[in-house]
């Protein structure tokens, strides 16, 4: 019969042609599915012409143990440890005159700016005089009452006469004490017309202008840095806080600052974020004008130093279950073995724990594998081989 002659059933037609190109179609594209899954990544499939089937050979390691520095890194900003905000304290006034600018060292008490003070100069100048008039009638009427008693011996004035100059001696007192509270109150008054730093800094703001109106309560009129003492807040993972103490040295990184800033942790934060799930750092750092508050800053402190292994992310694969790596039994059988990734360095994935750094362990195309699988090892290379 001539390939192209079609033959017929009782029942149907076929073309018998037809039919066996689809066949040899489907055992091609088996074939190379199986090609490819054995082929996959570099790897090579070696088969007996005997065998039931082919034993796909892997490229497998043992990664021994590498020196790897454990750290935890965090963001945060930078702040003044002790930032004070300086109003007027009770006085509304208009401000007079200005004496600092950011940046500005100031000492404990020096006047950074100063209200109008031409209503209340005249009423202390008032309140004063009238502190003296008032001592000048006590100072009277004390001497009428002494004298007063030197004769009452002789019965020169009556009991009623010398009780008058006594009510008039005590009560001309009182009249002094009550002009010196007076005065004291508007000296007060006065004395907050003069803004002053209450602690030695750096000014780190002023919202203030000549002329604006200053008001108890309202927006602060400069910000001082006390101490001019630098700190890094720093918002850092619940999982790393554990690894974190007080005294840890710390490198601190700004945008467009070449060199790192050494800090020391100050303060770990007694809280967690439910929302976010971070904890509060404080880094303390040394003052330098390249580290002005507000600005973004990242860190690390090391936590510890080790040996572990080291393995390409090719090797290390995850699932539902977690993460794990294929390892080559004695047998020459995948076995699956969980591991705990610690961080991922430019040498590849550090592996915390899991891995003893002895086992040959697939490093690619382990998507490929199976579990249980007998595979042939073509080369284990590095460290451990």
């Amino acid at each position: 019969m001539e390939p192209s002659e079609v033959v017929y059933s009782r029942e149907r037609r076929v073309p018998t042609g037809r039919w066996v190109a689809i066949g040899v179609g489907a055992l091609v594209a088996g074939a190379a599915i199986w090609a490819a899954i054995h082929y996959a990544s570099g790897n090579t499939v070696k088969a007996d012409a005997g065998s039931e089937g082919a034993i796909p050979l892997v490229t497998a390691t043992a990664p021994g143990l590498s020196p790897v520095t454990a750290t935890v890194s965090f963001t945060g900003t930078i702040n003044a440890r002790y930032d004070i905000s300086i109003s007027t304290d009770g006085e509304t006034g208009r401000v007079s005159a200005i004496y600092v600018e950011v940046g500005d060292h100031v000492k404990a008490g020096q006047l950074l700016a100063q209200l109008d003070e031409t209503i209340l100069k005249p009423q202390v100048e008032r309140l004063a005089a009238s502190l003296e008039e008032s001592k000048a009638n006590a100072a009277l009427a004390d001497a009428e009452y002494k004298r007063a008693q030197g004769v009452e011996a002789a019965g020169a004035l009556s009991k009623e006469d010398i009780e008058k100059r006594r009510s008039a001696a005590v009560t001309a007192a009182a009249e002094v004490r009550i002009a010196a509270a007076q005065l004291n109150e508007y000296e007060q008054r006065l004395g907050h017309t003069s803004i002053r730093a209450p602690a030695d800094g750096v000014v780190l703001t002023r919202a203030v202008e000549v002329g604006q109106i200053a008001t108890p309560g309202g927006t602060a009129l400069f910000r001082l840095a006390a101490g001019s003492e630098i700190e890094m807040r720093a918002l850092v993972a619940e999982q790393d806080l554990p690894s974190l103490a007080v005294g840890q040295a710390a490198s601190i990184y700004m945008t467009g600052v070449e060199k790192p800033f050494k800090g020391k942790v100050r303060l770990l934060g007694a809280i967690i974020d439910p929302q976010s799930r971070l904890g509060e750092a404080r880094i303390a750092l040394q003052p330098d004008p390249l580290l002005r508050p507000g600005a973004f800053a990242r860190g690390e402190v090391v936590v510890g130093k080790g040996e572990k292994p080291i393995l390409p992310q090719t090797a290390v694969q995850s699932d539902e279950k977690g993460t794990y790596v294929l390892i080559v039994n004695a047998d020459n059988r995948l076995e699956r073995r969980d591991v705990r990734a610690a961080e991922t360095t430019e040498q590849g994935i550090v592996v915390a724990s899991g891995l003893t750094g002895q086992e040959k362990v697939v490093m690619t195309a382990g998507g490929f594998l199976r579990v249980g699988e007998q595979v042939e090892v073509a080369a284990a290379t590095g460290k451990g081989s």
